[in-house]
């Protein structure tokens, strides 16, 4: 049986990605990732105000994530990386289909997102995002995540 190494925690903004990933690590004693924190400067500024990311945007923060997971795999180390992947092409760049990764979605209403992406302090995430988020996203079929 082949050991899991890299769990990617996907989904929009609010979703609870980044509490439940380092949730995670913190209980199974591995390292932890936030992909938002791979972001350009350029990206960071263009999402404080509220102007969704492009594909090209995206381009070379997922250029460094998949560098940052091939790392991960090729020392045998164990990582959870919270990121919001949401095309389904993003994933494919992450290596999602490699035996050592699996892949966790986590699904919130439309309600729910908004409320918390309104209470959160302290990040860049714009709460009008969320409708361009839902529309980016790309769900992974129950056979592609937990």
């Amino acid at each position: 049986m082949t050991q899991i190494l890299v769990l990617l925690v996907m989904g929009v903004s609010g979703s609870g990605k980044s509490t439940v990933a380092e949730a995670l690590a913190n209980k199974l004693g591995c390292t932890y990732a936030d992909a938002d924190t791979f972001h350009s400067e350029a990206n960071r500024l263009k999402m404080a105000q509220g102007i969704p990311l492009t594909d090209a945007d995206r381009a070379p923060w997922l250029d460094t994530l998949q560098q940052q997971i091939d790392t991960w795999l090729a020392h045998g180390q164990q990582a959870i990386l919270a990121c919001s992947a949401l095309k389904a092409a993003y994933r494919e760049l992450l290596r999602v289909d490699d035996p050592r990764m699996r892949t966790v979605y986590l699904k919130a209403d439309k309600v729910l997102l908004h409320d918390r992406l309104q209470n959160r302090k302290n990040h860049f995430i714009e709460p009008a995002l969320i409708d361009s988020q839902l529309q980016t996203l790309e769900e992974p079929s129950p056979s592609q995540a937990l």
